[in-house]
């Protein structure tokens, strides 16, 4: 027992200061795509490397103005790898959450995000202190789950905020949708959805929640949760760091501007 005193002493305060300091982020953190025009015409009008090394399709290289769909982006850093001129690279932007489906449509010389804004007046007095969440694994690959679980380690404490997953939709606020919606799982994620009192709303976290990422197409996924019901907040990421989800989390219920 005194050992482990000695060791909780030795350990200090853990949890991070977020979103009141700034985050510490790994030196391999991807966050918003960036490309420098200048760089980008001297690889010539012709030229769509980055487009075609795209495995979803989310660059549209339509000269003069490169288009980026940030909801179909995996972040693998292919594009920028193809570029004859290294023109594309990934930023250090963690906050990536927006309202609207348009609005991970990048276009541009310097093309800027916006930001997801909070729940209206009304649902912020409903659940601005306490928010109790239902995450359904679509038929996702787990890491976005996992980044979505670690937000209840000490580390993040998601609790500190009133927010908390549960276990039964009934008990639930909203969901909070991963993976591309496989034909297995779209019955299973539309029972869930019915199942959570109104009013409730929806989070689509990862390219493939978004938009069926690397799987979009497929005859087997629903190509995301888009047109099944009303997306209330976009995490894009493949999958997106943990504080990139909590950032998106925070500002949907007016915690962070």
């Amino acid at each position: 027992m005194f050992d482990s005193f000695v060791s909780r002493f030795n350990q200090k305060y853990r949890t991070i200061g977020f979103p009141k300091n700034q985050p510490h982020l790994p030196e391999r953190f991807r966050g918003k795509p960036e490309w420098d025009p200048v760089a980008c015409a001297r690889a010539g009008s012709q030229c769509r490397a980055c487009a075609e090394a795209c495995p979803t399709d989310a660059i549209s290289s339509t000269r003069p103005v490169l288009e980026m769909d940030l909801g179909r982006c995996l972040f693998c850093t292919e594009c920028g790898s193809a570029c004859p001129q290294k023109a594309i690279r990934m930023g250090r932007d963690h906050e990536l959450s927006v309202r609207r489906r348009d609005a991970l449509l990048l276009k541009g010389h310097d093309p800027v995000l916006e930001k997801a804004e909070a729940l209206k007046r009304e649902m912020l007095r409903v659940f601005g202190r306490s928010l109790k969440l239902r995450q359904v694994s679509a038929g996702g690959c787990n890491g976005c789950e996992v980044d979505i679980n670690v937000l209840n380690t000490i580390v993040f404490d998601l609790g500190r905020f009133g927010i908390q997953f549960v276990a039964s939709p009934r008990h639930a606020d909203g969901i909070v949708i991963t993976g591309p919606v496989t034909a297995n799982m779209k019955l299973a994620l539309q029972k869930t959805y019915d199942a959570v009192p109104t009013p409730k709303f929806v989070i689509s976290v990862g390219a493939c929640a978004i938009s069926g990422g690397p799987f979009r197409d497929h005859p087997e996924v629903n190509n995301g949760a888009e047109g099944m019901f009303p997306i209330d907040l976009y995490i894009p990421g493949c999958p997106p760091h943990p504080i990139t989800i909590l950032d998106g989390l925070l500002r949907l219920i007016g915690r962070k501007k």
